[in-house]
């Protein structure tokens, strides 16, 4: 039942071009990596992503404890473990793109002042990649209705597997990887003017030996995947256009970020665009 959750959410297929926001840093090792750093989903906006979905199970919980649950102890226990494995259940990572790729929210967001870029990436190239990898593609839901509406089926789903597997921590364990794939595309609504596509990695268990690595984080180390980007052409990336973010250099900045691009050997069918934003320093 809960797996045929997470097939619907997933279902979807984007037909624009994705933007991915990054800084200067960032843009000039996608490109000569050609990689994206897929984060774990706990260490995303101050792990808001994983804790929206504990709230929505909360506010579930207690809305069928509050008509009289025949079973609030499985209820409360059930709530007691996603608040556990939050921290120190098992790893999921992700890497965001939007199909609007000049945002100023997205500029202030994720890129330095003066310093930021949004990649837009081929649709098509991305899912390829994503299947080729075992990363599944997939709309981030931000309709309040539609985020209860999928919570109540998870606990519906959990109330089922109860009736026939009484060990508490085997059927939690059962659902934790559906469950954690449908966190992470569950976004608070304040967010819906993003339209995010997320990248989702398969769940890691075991991340000692997983290509798990570490980078810097605004206040504390951020575990991350590798996530490969490869063109039609081998070594190419699909890159289909780019905008420059607000900056005080305008004419400079776009002149190198071609002979940047140029140097790199891509040539973005639809070209380097500036975004039109005054620049305003902080």
């Amino acid at each position: 039942m809960i797996k045929d959750i997470t097939a619907q959410l997933y279902a979807h297929t984007p037909s624009e071009t994705l933007y991915h926001y990054t800084t200067f840093s960032g843009f000039m090792g996608i490109v000569q990596r050609r990689t994206l750093w897929a984060s774990d989903i706990r260490y995303m906006n101050d792990s808001a992503e994983l804790r929206h979905t504990a709230d929505l199970v909360r506010q579930e919980v207690n809305r069928r404890t509050a008509k009289g649950h025949p079973n609030p102890g499985l209820l409360t226990r059930f709530l007691d473990w996603i608040a556990n494995r939050i921290t120190n259940g098992h790893m999921l990572f992700a890497a965001s793109f939007r199909t609007n790729g000049n945002l100023l929210s997205q500029w202030r967001g994720y890129s330095s002042p003066g310093k930021g870029v949004s990649i837009g990436l081929q649709p098509a190239s991305i899912l390829a990649c994503a299947r080729s990898q075992q990363f599944e593609i997939g709309k981030c839901v931000y309709d309040p209705a539609r985020q209860a509406q999928l919570i109540a089926q998870v606990v519906d789903a959990v109330e089922a597997l109860h009736a026939r597997v009484t060990d508490e921590p085997h059927l939690f364990g059962e659902i934790e990887s559906d469950l954690l794939r449908i966190a992470a595309v569950l976004k608070h609504p304040s967010f819906q003017e993003e339209e995010e596509w997320r990248i989702v990695s398969p769940v890691i268990n075991d991340f000692i030996n997983a290509p798990v690595k570490f980078r810097e984080g605004t206040s504390m180390l951020v575990p991350y995947f590798e996530f490969a980007l490869l063109g039609e052409r081998e070594g190419i990336l699909p890159i289909e256009h780019l905008y420059l973010g607000p900056t005080s250099s305008v004419e400079l900045s776009m002149n190198s970020i071609r002979m940047f691009l140029a140097k790199s050997g891509i040539n973005p069918r639809r070209g380097v665009e500036y975004c039109q934003i005054p620049y305003r320093q902080k």
